[in-house]
């Protein structure tokens, strides 16, 4: 994996804002704070130009007016928002261009279709707690968390288990690196597109799983690749490069943030023993406390390009600027959320933005709330005690997904 390039540090979070900066790596919440009381919309002239939205009404107002603020760039990096990335429909895809790619994927992700993943899931997590039995210490991160998506990812596309650890390394160098080294940006793009081609042009051609393991075999339902297959956009069935822009799309969306909202929730519980404690001896509070856990520690933070001068919280902002909708920073807003800094695991009125807000809000979302649920009850139901091994040991990843990457922890 690549290394991250080293940035000059922030002077100013309200004029020079980065989120690679080691400082907000590592902490994001007082920096947030900070800038939700003088600053609102911090701005930075670091990757073309950038303004940063930490309330809730200037990013829901962002959120809700795709015609303004443009997804065609969701990931910020230092090529300039006039050129075209690659394309991610319809994560990137501004109205009405986005509906018809978003249908095509809906039913793959609807709550009935979702929960027949949810015994492949348990056979995953099972699998993984069997591996650290008799262990007193281990990462939660690298030994688990970051396990479960990769290889609940591997068996949708119907692939190997063994190329989970290639997509993680992918990410890695996609989301951490890429957006401030073009050089690996692209060579990464190259490479996870030429995956995908040749498991495109392999079902196409009349290829199966290459997992052995079929719908209904260990499998769970049948695999995205041969679903996608079978859409259709406007009439018309998807082509190739539209399959590959999609999968691509699942990879992002998929695994890098659910395995950042598994680490951060057992991190949590493993730095606060009363939220553990209770919820081991009540798992119907799982659910409830999911939710809570999203909102304060919400993975993801994602960009739009204004599409003309404009203006939010009284701030002007250029056309071609990146706008940063920093969900973690509105779950936070006190002026929505009370006691907002609290990690409350019984809250009851949460309607966080953990997975976006608008027409792009995450088509995702069933499969990690599922994911979220069943490997915290599952690792709760095996390893009821667990603390922090090394609290200062504990890091977290740079760029536009923020999770713990690793959490030295002791078992029992």
């Amino acid at each position: 994996m690549a290394e991250p390039t080293t940035r000059p540090p922030v002077q100013d979070w309200a004029t020079d804002f980065d989120h690679f900066d080691p400082e907000f790596v590592a902490d994001p919440y007082p920096i947030f704070d900070d800038l939700r009381a003088r600053c609102p919309v911090a701005h930075t002239d670091r990757y073309g130009g950038m303004e940063v939205l930490t309330t809730w009404a200037d990013v829901a107002e962002a959120a809700h007016d795709p015609a303004t603020f443009s997804s065609r760039r969701i990931l910020v990096n230092e090529v300039p928002t006039s050129e075209r990335g690659f394309p991610l429909p319809p994560i990137n895809n501004d109205p009405p261009d986005h509906t018809g790619p978003r249908r095509a994927m809906l039913p793959f992700f609807n709550p009935v279709a979702t929960k027949r993943w949810e015994q492949p899931i348990r056979d995953i997590c099972a699998r993984l707690l069997d591996g650290l039995e008799g262990r007193v210490e281990c990462d939660l991160a690298v030994d688990y968390a970051q396990c479960v998506p990769g290889e609940i990812t591997a068996l949708m596309l119907g692939v190997p288990a063994e190329d989970a650890p290639t997509f993680r390394a992918w990410m890695h160098d996609l989301l951490e690196v890429g957006p401030t080294d073009t050089e690996v940006l692209r060579e990464t793009t190259h490479v996870m597109v030429d995956y995908m081609r040749g498991l495109v042009a392999t079902r196409r051609a009349g290829g199966g799983r290459s997992d052995g393991d079929g719908p209904g075999v260990g499998g769970g339902p049948e695999d995205l690749v041969t679903f996608l297959l079978g859409q259709e956009v406007d009439g018309v069935l998807l082509d190739d490069e539209e399959l590959v822009s999609m999968l691509f799309l699942l990879l992002i969306a998929g695994i890098d943030t659910t395995w950042s909202a598994i680490g951060s929730s057992l991190l949590h519980l493993a730095a606060h023993p009363e939220d553990r404690r209770r919820l081991a001896a009540d798992p119907s509070l799982i659910p409830t406390a999911t939710e809570e856990l999203l909102r304060a520690y919400a993975p993801v933070f994602v960009a739009r390009v204004a599409a003309q001068d404009t203006e939010l919280g009284g701030c002007p902002v250029d056309a071609g600027a990146w706008v940063m909708l920093a969900f973690n920073a509105a779950n936070r807003d006190p002026a929505v959320f009370e006691d907002a800094e609290v990690v409350r695991i019984d809250r009851e009125q949460n309607r966080h933005a953990a997975f976006g807000l608008g027409v792009h809000r995450c088509l995702g979302s069933n499969l990690a709330r599922l994911e979220m649920n069943v490997a915290i009850e599952a690792w709760l139901a095996r390893f009821p005690e667990f603390s922090l091994a090394d609290p200062e040991a504990v890091t977290f990843s740079a760029g536009q997904v923020r999770g713990p990457r690793r959490i030295p922890a002791r078992l029992g």
